[in-house]
């Protein structure tokens, strides 16, 4: 089965659309998708045919701020039960908890992590992706909707410390400042926002806790299309790779299991944690030597390889071929040509 998002994800995409001349209509009988996609937002779509859409949209519309601008008028509500929960959040830490423990049940291609190192906080957001597919449309929209969560409680004129994405800028980068203001910056080894850790623990004044205990239970009792073990490792792995710390037992600690039970789990499921951690490496170095953004030096790092010699055997015996040959043709980000040394 294919990663899975609610349609409520295309909310938004058949007016920006139309503000650039395009048929949402068409565009998304050319992906695959049904046409009601676009008005019944608890649909269950693929995930690849919408970052599908995004992209071919961005394109045909000569429009590179596509899925930023479908964010922009997003609502809590466009999360369905998961907005309710969200808004009825004590402070915003609590909100952000509460994504961060169920965004799969909107969006199973997309893991959030939040980190507060000193007095910030990192709000790190990863793709789950199905082949090489660009998703630098999808991850612009889901950035600018945290962004509006966060511009929910915080109020209109709150703005980060930084937004971050890992793909290049475009040309234009006026909807960006428009949206972010200054503090927007491409090229980073993450996507997501960064911002000053005292925000996250203002009262929110419209909390209804009983509310709030309404709608997780709709969710944890609600139906569910994937339980499995192996979704659950996925969105982990795709978390720890870039951090180094993608290790069998580190994910066991945060599911709250042995490894022995992991491996056991995932062998009922047909798989195995190497494979699910090599079948993810070679969507990502797919995706990251598409992009042709970041050396390979680099990329080497985000996959969790301590060396590039290891990233080089691993990519030789996974692809046959050395990566560099994998990425002729494409163009080479700044100093990638001495960063390829023997890969």
């Amino acid at each position: 089965m294919s990663i899975q998002v609610r349609s409520a994800s295309l909310t938004h995409f058949a007016e920006v659309a139309a503000s650039c001349g395009l048929d949402a209509r068409a565009l998304v009988a050319e992906v695959g998708l049904p046409a009601r996609c676009l008005h019944e937002p608890d649909l269950k779509v693929p995930a690849r045919a919408v970052g599908r859409l995004l992209e071919l949209a961005a394109s045909r519309g000569r429009e590179p701020a596509f899925g930023l601008r479908m964010a922009q008028s997003r609502r809590l509500s466009n999360l369905g039960p998961l907005g309710l929960m969200v808004r009825d959040q004590p402070t915003l830490r609590h909100a952000l908890e509460a994504l961060v423990s169920l965004i799969h049940v909107h969006n199973e291609a997309l893991a959030v992590h939040v980190e507060q190192v000193g007095n910030l906080v990192v709000i790190r957001e990863e793709l789950l992706s199905e082949g090489a597919d660009s998703v630098r449309q999808a991850a612009e929209l889901a950035v600018g909707v945290t962004f509006r969560v966060l511009s929910i409680f915080m109020g209109a004129g709150w703005r980060p410390r930084l937004v971050c994405f890992s793909h290049r800028a475009p040309k234009d980068l006026s909807v960006h400042r428009r949206v972010f203001g200054d503090a927007v910056e491409f090229g980073h080894e993450f996507n997501g926002v960064v911002c000053n850790a005292s925000s996250l623990d203002a009262p929110n004044p419209g909390a209804d806790p009983v509310m709030a205990r309404y709608a997780r239970r709709l969710l944890e009792q609600g139906p569910r299309s994937r339980t499995l073990l192996s979704d659950q490792v996925r969105r982990l792995v795709v978390l720890l790779l870039p951090l180094g710390h993608c290790r069998v037992e580190v994910v066991a600690q945060h599911l709250g299991i042995d490894r022995r039970t992991v491996a056991r789990r995932l062998a009922g499921e047909g798989t195995t944690f190497s494979e699910l951690v090599d079948s993810l490496r070679s969507d990502l170095v797919a995706r990251y030597i598409a992009e042709g953004a970041k050396p390979l030096s680099e990329v080497s790092a985000l996959l969790g390889f301590s060396a590039a010699s290891a990233f080089s055997r691993w990519h030789r015996q996974r692809f046959g071929s050395a990566a560099r040959s994998r990425a002729a043709g494409k163009p080479l980000a700044r100093g990638q040509e001495r960063s390829l040394g023997r890969a």
